[in-house]
């Protein structure tokens, strides 16, 4: 059955350089201890070894001292929600993972572990993280598909004791909040006066809309594939049902297009597309954040003739919003400050770094950093690292 198919003489993936850099995948564990001896060998494994899981046995805290653990992230999936690939499976998720490990190491100098598990039940997956959580300082959940992710996170947190975090939700969070603050600025506004319409209740839209709510912006509207989430509909997930809560407070009840009326804000984070009219009848100076990849809800070339600033999630147009400005540093802070959870607040210092290290150079086309600015990881762990201190949750 096509034994050959890797074999120079018929690769068909020759001319694609995007496989060339996954070839034989991207990690490799390399030692920081050299073996050139037999007392090389005897410190490095048996016996010496012993004396160190001894101490470690009879003081468990020395594991941080002793081990790689505190300072290894691991990042697990199931493979369902892939990137905009979808339920692709955990094989077929793995180069996605190990991709994020190398961001790890590159952007935060952290080791990653890529882990992908074959069941999207949400029983299993926490237990099998929580099996493996000794061997880690913190768990980076990854392509999730919501809601099992809202459980599946929560769960984490309560039982275990190192750094959990969902980075489709909150990565995005942070990161958009960041750059909401700085778009607020160009267009002189503050976040409490801003009208926000949210299109998506998935993963990241829950946690984009709790952090904005979080930080202040008191008026925003959510919208599934049904329209405004409102007090009238029946039928939805506890989540959908906070939002409704939590959210809305005029009760609007009809579509997300009738919503954008008059609104400030734009925040797309559930694919589709969205007519130039809806876009049009935004607030004068209005605000755009359009984040489906590779095509964008709006079209930023249309949302330039309304909106006083445009975002995107693509690398080629400005003001990417890249989960890569929030999660190395949010876990290089929280690790090193031994944190035990990453907190709401500790969220927030994340993004008000990010915001701030664009400084006096903001303007309509740079309201985040690029996605290469090495300040950038380095600023949010000394701000994460703080609050957790400050919070008390270290240990």
């Amino acid at each position: 059955m096509g034994g050959n198919q890797g074999s120079p003489q018929s690769d068909r993936f020759a001319d694609d350089p995007a496989f060339a850099v996954h070839e034989g995948g991207k990690l490799t564990v390399t030692p920081n201890r050299s073996i050139d001896s037999i007392a090389d060998l005897a410190l490095t494994y048996t016996p010496g070894v012993a004396r160190v899981s001894s101490a470690i046995a009879a003081e468990p805290e020395l594991a941080r001292r002793f081990t790689w653990a505190p300072g290894v992230v691991a990042v697990v999936s199931d493979g369902s929600a892939v990137l905009g690939l979808g339920d692709i499976g955990p094989a077929a998720s793995l180069p996605v993972m190990e991709g994020k490990a190398c961001l790890f190491s590159e952007f935060a100098g952290l080791s990653a572990v890529p882990i992908v598990l074959s069941t999207n039940d949400v029983d299993e997956i926490v237990a099998a993280v929580e099996a493996i959580a000794p061997s880690f300082g913190g768990i980076n959940l990854e392509d999730i598909s919501a809601p099992r992710c809202f459980e599946i996170e929560a769960r984490l947190r309560d039982r275990l004791d190192i750094p959990v975090m969902h980075d489709d939700q909150h990565g995005t969070a942070i990161v958009v909040l960041a750059a909401l603050r700085n778009a607020a600025k160009v267009v002189g506004r503050e976040l409490g006066g801003l009208r926000v319409v949210v299109s998506g209740a998935g993963a990241a839209g829950v946690a984009c809309t709790k952090i904005l709510l979080g930080a202040g912006v008191g008026d925003i509207a959510v919208a599934d594939s049904q329209g405004v989430l409102h007090a009238g509909r029946t039928g939805l997930t506890p989540t959908k049902q906070w939002l409704v809560e939590n959210t809305n407070r005029a009760g609007y009840a009809g579509t997300m297009i009738g919503a954008l009326e008059g609104a400030d804000v734009y925040l797309g984070l559930s694919g589709g597309s969205v007519p130039e009219s809806a876009i049009a009848s935004m607030a004068p100076g209005c605000i755009v954040f359009s984040l489906a990849n590779p095509i964008p809800e709006v079209d930023p070339e249309m949302a330039k003739k309304y909106a006083a600033v445009v975002a995107t999630g693509r690398s080629d147009l400005p003001n990417q919003i890249n989960n890569v400005l929030a999660f190395p540093g949010v876990f290089r802070g929280a690790i090193d400050a031994g944190a035990r959870s990453i907190t709401e607040e500790m969220k927030l210092a994340a993004a008000a770094a990010i915001a701030d290290v664009v400084g006096d150079d903001l303007r309509p086309d740079y309201v985040v950093p690029s996605p290469l600015d090495r300040r950038v990881a380095a600023a949010v762990a000394d701000a994460v690292g703080a609050c957790a201190r400050e919070q008390g949750i270290t240990v």
